[in-house]
Order: C-alpha cells, then sequence, then structure tokens
C-alpha cells in the first residue's frame, strides 16, 4: 500500500511538472509568434508590458480571466459550456505520451501513436459542438468546415504515421525512438522526408493555422466556431489550438527527428535537443502563417484528397516494398 502510495505521489508531481512546463510554452508561443511575426512584417510586437514585453502573455491572461463571460440568447448552453473543455482536454493529453527524454515519458503505451491520433481527432469534436450549439450561421459554418477538414487531412496524417511505423515495427513513441537510433540515419527524415512533408501539411491543417484556418477565417466567419465565445471560454480555445501545435510538432520531433537524441549529451539538460527539434518545428507554423495567405475552400478539400493521401499511400506502399526486400 505505500509503495503504491508513493509511485501515486510521484505520478502526480510528475504530471503538475510536467502541466506547468506545457502551459508555459503555450504561452510564451503566443508571445514568440507575435514577435517573430511582428519581424517579419517589420513591426515590433509586444513591447510594453515588462521587459521587451515578456509579461505580456501574463497580461492578456489576466485580462481575458477578468472580462465578463457574456451568453448569447438561444445557445445550448450545456453543449456551449462544455466544448471549450473537449478542445483543450483532447489537445492537452497528448503531451503524456510523447517522450522527452529516454527516462521521462509519463504514459509509456504500447499505441501512443495511435492514442494521439485519436486525442486530435476528438479535440475537433469541441470546434463541432461549439459551432452548432452557438446559434449563429457564422460559428455553424466553422463547425462543419472542421469537420470535413479534419477528416481530410488525419487520413493523410494517419498514411504518413504508418511509414515511421512500419519502419520501426511498433506504435509505442518509446521504441520509435530508439528505432531511429539503431538506423543507420539515426533519424527517419532522411529516409521518410515525403512522408515528413505530408505530416507538416496535415499537422497544420489539424491545428486550423493558416493557410488551413478555414474554421476561423475571420475575413468570411468573423471568427468561426468561436464567435460567440468570450472572456475565459475564449481563452480556453486559445489554448487547446496552441497546445496542440506543441503536442503536433513534439509528435514530429519523436517520430521523424529522433526524439531526445543529439550530436551530443548535454549532462544537465537531457531534453535540450528534444527542446530545440520542438522549437525549430513550431517556428514553421509561425513561418508559414507570416508567409502563406488562406486557402479557398476547393483547393484545401482538393490538396487533402488529391495530393497529400495520394501520396501518403504511395510512399507507404514505397516504404513496404523496401522493408521487405531490405
Amino acid at each position: 500500500m505505500g509503495d503504491l502510495i508513493d509511485k501515486l505521489i510521484f505520478l502526480g508531481i510528475a504530471a503538475g511538472s510536467l502541466l506547468v512546463i506545457a502551459l508555459l510554452h503555450v504561452a510564451y508561443l503566443t508571445y514568440a509568434e507575435r514577435k517573430i511575426i511582428g519581424r517579419m512584417q517589420q513591426r515590433l510586437g509586444p513591447n510594453r508590458v515588462g521587459p521587451r514585453g515578456l509579461l505580456q502573455p501574463i497580461a492578456d491572461m489576466v485580462k481575458l480571466l477578468t472580462k465578463e463571460d457574456l451568453v448569447p440568447y438561444g445557445v445550448d448552453k450545456p453543449v456551449f459550456y462544455i466544448a471549450p473543455f473537449i478542445s483543450l482536454v483532447c489537445a492537452g493529453t497528448g503531451v503524456a505520451l510523447i517522450p522527452i527524454w529516454k527516462k521521462f515519458v509519463l504514459s509509456n503505451i504500447n499505441v501512443g501513436i495511435l492514442f494521439i491520433l485519436a486525442l486530435s481527432s476528438l479535440s475537433a469534436y469541441g470546434v463541432i459542438l461549439s459551432g452548432w450549439a452557438s446559434n449563429s450561421r457564422y460559428a455553424l459554418l466553422g463547425g462543419l468546415r472542421a469537420s470535413a477538414q479534419v477528416i481530410s487531412y488525419e487520413i493523410a496524417m494517419s498514411l504518413a504515421l504508418l511509414s515511421v511505423v512500419l519502419m520501426a515495427g511498433s506504435l509505442n513513441l518509446m521504441d520509435i525512438v530508439k528505432a531511429q537510433i539503431n538506423s543507420p540515419y539515426k533519424i527517419y527524415l532522411i529516409p521518410q522526408i515525403i512522408a515528413f512533408y505530408v505530416f507538416i501539411i496535415s499537422a497544420i491543417a489539424e491545428c486550423n493555422r493558416v493557410p488551413f484556418d478555414l474554421p476561423e477565417a475571420e475575413t468570411e466567419l468573423v471568427a468561426g466556431y468561436f464567435v460567440e465565445y468570450s472572456a475565459m471560454r475564449f481563452a480556453i480555445f486559445y489554448l487547446a489550438e496552441y497546445f496542440g501545435m506543441v503536442v503536433m510538432s513534439a509528435l514530429a520531433v519523436t517520430c521523424f527527428l529522433g526524439g531526445w537524441i543529439g550530436p551530443f549529451e548535454i549532462p544537465y539538460i537531457p531534453f535540450f535537443w528534444f527542446l530545440i527539434k520542438l522549437y525549430i518545428i513550431l517556428f514553421i507554423y509561425i513561418w508559414v502563417r507570416a508567409t502563406l495567405p488562406r486557402y479557398r475552400y476547393d483547393q484545401l478539400m482538393g490538396l487533402g484528397w488529391k495530393v497529400l493521401i495520394p501520396v501518403a499511400i504511395i510512399n507507404l506502399f514505397l516504404t513496404a516494398v523496401l522493408k521487405l526486400i531490405f
């Protein structure tokens, strides 16, 4: 009984620490995005609250938590209230399955990739339900777009990850990293460059980021599925989007970039290389947002069904053939 209590205490401390680290990354990812896009567009970005604007995320959080929470007339209140939490919980839970280091993974399950894909699919239900429950045409259109988009790009993403699973021979994320260590290139990016490309595009669409932010589309749908949300519930949707970015980037690092492995070991920061790779993938998200315009909806669906899925299927077939031969 004592050992069980000790394990539960340790698990609680580890989970709490991981949650704090993830929340800090999510908060300051918003700051980094505004700063980087500002520099790319020859602006300063946040620079008033704190030194160089470093306290801006905290100020934004306080502002959103203290604003009046308005609920429009005619909404389906139970669904309207619960939808943001569905998105946040499903997006954030995936962090627990990512092996940040060979000795630190909160939940090392044998079907880690499958579980993360399931969570990302369920996260879209929060978006769909919020669009349906808001009693707004704009929100409903955003929810319908999200439902079609998640089907299109989930398939391409799953097929891209299946190529990695085929090479590693396991759905366990820790085993995938170990398989990369024993491979000739030490990372799966080189033999699976096509799968990586498909995964990154699909991950951007999965998180409803520019140029695939059709469910929000401020110029068309005002704000889409969360147009009727304010205060804390709006902040929860905001957190869910950035949590999704962090989880998808961490999954890319784990499956394609060798996880925590680097050219040499850093003794006091064993997950140093994992964080560096994570920040590079997150920078790609920001870079794409600052560079590309939004797709039309027919272009969005055409890219998913006519380009990414066929390319991912061909890549999976070639991976299977090469695996069989060698």
